[in-house]
């Protein structure tokens, strides 16, 4: 195979983040609208990712967060979004680049990005991005007081460009 001198994982990469941002922003001014709702998982230790320490030490890979009923002051930059979640009745404010992130879905439409990190995008050949139409069922409604903590640990990280069903995250 030819060297790739132009980059153009790294740019596809950068594109699709630039999707989760610009989805980010949306909700940034106007909420969530209809059956949307985020699963975002990142890792926990990368550069630039500030969460309280007990979440890192219960999460010491990967986590993901879900942004739907119970969520305040989300911020969107051009390199990374904030947002307070409750854990254990508490707030705590997460500070996540882009960069970070490993997945992104939207069960209410059923869209779904996955990414590598940059160590794992140089060792490997294929694309990072991948469009994970995984099917996931609809919860019921829940109301703010009976939501779970949106926090979903995965029984383990699939390898790099894998195609993976998101239901592996969700509580049951």
């Amino acid at each position: 195979m030819a060297k790739d001198f132009i980059g153009y994982q790294a740019l596809t990469d950068a594109a699709l983040r630039g999707v989760v941002r610009e989805s980010l922003r949306g909700i940034e001014k106007s909420g969530l609208i209809g059956a949307h709702h985020f699963y975002l998982t990142f890792k926990t230790h990368a550069d630039g990712v500030d969460i309280p320490d007990f979440l890192k030490e219960q999460y010491p890979d990967e986590m993901t967060i879900i942004i739907q009923h119970q969520y305040w002051a989300l911020k969107v930059k051009d390199d990374y979004f904030e947002v307070t979640l409750t854990f254990k009745k508490l707030p705590a404010p997460l500070h996540i680049p882009f960069s970070a992130l490993t997945a992104f879905f939207d069960p209410g439409v059923q869209f779904g990005l996955q990414f590598r990190s940059e160590a794992d995008a140089a060792k490997a050949a294929q694309p990072s991005p991948v469009v994970v139409p995984a099917p996931m069922a609809e919860s019921p409604e829940t109301s703010a007081d009976d939501a779970p903590d949106p926090v979903v640990a995965p029984d383990k990280a699939a390898p790099a460009g894998e195609v993976v069903s998101l239901d592996s995250f969700r509580k049951k």
